[in-house]
C-alpha cells in the first residue's frame, strides 16, 4: 500500500519538492479552470443558478475580480460566497513564524518579521507550516464592524513597551489582512461605516493596509466578496461610489423562476428524511401550493418587495406542514402521514415575521390577514391548473342543497370515507387529483377540492375550534 509523500517541513525541502508561489485569484482561477475541463458541476446543491448566476461567477473569477453579490434575502448569496473557497488548494505552505501576524508565503513574505527572518535563518532551518483550505475563508457581518475589526489598531501594548509608532510591529491587524492569501467576505455590505468603506476602497486601489495615517505598505493577496440588498446598494449614500466602482463584478442573484424548482430547493434544503416510523407522503398538489404562496407573497403590492420573501419562508412552512401531518400520523397511528389543507392553518407560526408589509400598502389588513389572502390565492391559482371546470357545479350545487363538510388536522382519514359514501358520484372528481386508495391521500384530495371550491368563490369556510366547516 502506497502512502502519500510527507509535506515538506523546511523551505529547502519546500523548493526542492518543485511547490510553485501563486496569488490567491490565480489559484482560485486555475483550479475553477481545471474542474470546467473535468466537466464537474461547479457549484454543487445549488439549483436554479446554472444558466444566470454561475456564468457570471466564472467570467468575474476568470477576469480576477473581486465580487459583490447583489439579491434579496433568501437568493443564497452567503452560501455562494463560501462555495467559491472550494476552489482554493487543499492547503498551502506558509512561514511557520511565531507571532507573525499572517500566513506568509515562504517565497514572497509581506511583513517585516517574515523578510527578516528570511534574510537570516538558512533554508534548511526556515519552518513550514501547512493551512488548510477551511481555515483560509472568514466572513464577517457588517452592522457594528469597527475599522479595527475589519482593517487594524494601534494596539496599546505595543506602544507601551516602546515600540515605535513608526514601526509595523505597533499594529493589530484586523480580519482582511489576516486573510492574506485567503478569501474574505462581507455581508450587508451597505451597512457598514464610511468610516470603515474607505479602508476597504484602500484594499481594494492599493492592495495595502494604512490605519490612522501610518504609512506602512504591504502587497496584500486576499479576495474580496460582499453582498448586498439591492434596495440599500442602490440607496444614494449607502455605499461610497468609489468602492463601488473598484468592485470588480457585480452578480445578481434572483428566486427560483419556475415552481418545480423552487420545489426542488425547498426539499433539498430541508433535509427532512420523511421515512422512518412515522413517514409522510406529500401529494404534488401541496407541494406546489406552498410554493406558489411564496409566489404570490413577492408579487402582492401588500408586501415589501425591497425586503423579498426568502426562500426560508417556503422552507419553514414546509417543515410545518410535515410536522402537523406527522402529528397527526403518531397520535392517530396512521401510516403514512399525508399533509392536508388543514394542516396549512399552523403555517401563522412559521410565516410569522417572514413577510414584512408594505409601509405604504393597506394597513387594514394584518400580517396573519395577509397570509391568508395569499394562501387562498396560492390554492385558486394550483387548483385551476389539477381541476377541469367540469363537473365542479354539480359539487357546489350539493352545498346549495344544503350540504356542510367539516374538516380538521386531527380528524382521521376515516372520517372522510365515511362522509363520501354519503355522497353523489360527482364527487369522484376529488381523486382525480391524486388517483389513489389510501384512505389518507383520498382525505386530503377531498380537502384539496373542498379549498379549491372556496378559492373560486363557490363555497363559503369558517374556522372553530381548528376545525374548517365548508358550506354554501
Amino acid at each position: 500500500m502506497s502512502h502519500p509523500a510527507p509535506r515538506p517541513a523546511t523551505l529547502a525541502a519546500l523548493k526542492t519538492s518543485g511547490w510553485r508561489s501563486r496569488g490567491v485569484k490565480q489559484e482560485v482561477r486555475e483550479n475553477l479552470v481545471a474542474a470546467l475541463e473535468r466537466g464537474e458541476p461547479l457549484f454543487p446543491g445549488i439549483l436554479g443558478y446554472d444558466d444566470t448566476v454561475i456564468p457570471a461567477i466564472t467570467h468575474a473569477v476568470l477576469a480576477g475580480h473581486d465580487m459583490l453579490f447583489l439579491g434579496e434575502k433568501g437568493q443564497g448569496k452567503t452560501r455562494l460566497m463560501r462555495a467559491i473557497s472550494r476552489f482554493l488548494d487543499p492547503e498551502v505552505p506558509y512561514l511557520d513564524l511565531p507571532g507573525c501576524p499572517v500566513h506568509e508565503d515562504p517565497l514572497r513574505p509581506i511583513t517585516a518579521m517574515g523578510k527578516r527572518h528570511l534574510a537570516a535563518t538558512p533554508e534548511d532551518a526556515v519552518r513550514i507550516g501547512w493551512w488548510r483550505r477551511e481555515d483560509r475563508f472568514a466572513e464577517r457581518l457588517a452592522p457594528g464592524t469597527r475599522f479595527a475589526d475589519l482593517i487594524g489598531e494601534i494596539d496599546p501594548a505595543k506602544m507601551a513597551s516602546g515600540t515605535s509608532l513608526s514601526a509595523e510591529e505597533v499594529l493589530h491587524f484586523g480580519l482582511v489582512p489576516r486573510m492574506h492569501r485567503g478569501i474574505f467576505a462581507l455581508n450587508e455590505l451597505p451597512d457598514l461605516d464610511e468610516s470603515v468603506q474607505v479602508g476597504l476602497f484602500n484594499v481594494l486601489e492599493e492592495r495595502d493596509v494604512q490605519i490612522r495615517g501610518h504609512p506602512i505598505r504591504f502587497d496584500l493577496d486576499v479576495m474580496l466578496l460582499f453582498s448586498a440588498n439591492p434596495g440599500t446598494y442602490n440607496r444614494s449614500g449607502k455605499v461610497i461610489p468609489q468602492l463601488k466602482d473598484r468592485i470588480g463584478s457585480t452578480i445578481s442573484t434572483h428566486y427560483p423562476r419556475e415552481r418545480a424548482l423552487g420545489i426542488a430547493i425547498t426539499r433539498q434544503e430541508a433535509g427532512l428524511d420523511l421515512g422512518g416510523a412515522h413517514p409522510v407522503v406529500v401529494p404534488p398538489f401541496m407541494d406546489e401550493i406552498l410554493e406558489q404562496l411564496a409566489v404570490e407573497a413577492r408579487g402582492s403590492r401588500l408586501v415589501d418587495q425591497s425586503s423579498g420573501v426568502s426562500a426560508r419562508f417556503s422552507l419553514a412552512n414546509w417543515r410545518t406542514m410535515i410536522a402537523s401531518a406527522r402529528a397527526r400520523g403518531i397520535r392517530l397511528g396512521e401510516r403514512p402521514s399525508v399533509p392536508r389543507i388543514s394542516d396549512l392553518a399552523h403555517l401563522g407560526s412559521s410565516a410569522t415575521g417572514k413577510l414584512e408589509l408594505d409601509a405604504l400598502g393597506n394597513h387594514a389588513m394584518d400580517e396573519k390577514q395577509l397570509l391568508e389572502a395569499l394562501l387562498a390565492a396560492a390554492i385558486r391559482v394550483v387548483f385551476t391548473e389539477y381541476v377541469d371546470e367540469h363537473g365542479l357545479d354539480a359539487i357546489a350545487g350539493d352545498f346549495a342543497k344544503g350540504l356542510r363538510l367539516e374538516v380538521g388536522d386531527m380528524l382521521p382519514s376515516s372520517h372522510y370515507e365515511a362522509r363520501l359514501k354519503d355522497l353523489p358520484a360527482a364527487w369522484s372528481k376529488a381523486f382525480e387529483v391524486n388517483a389513489a386508495g389510501d384512505p389518507a391521500v383520498r382525505a386530503s384530495c377531498v380537502e384539496f377540492v373542498l379549498a379549491g371550491l372556496w378559492a373560486t368563490d363557490r363555497i363559503s369556510r369558517s374556522e372553530r375550534h381548528g376545525n374548517i366547516r365548508y358550506e354554501s
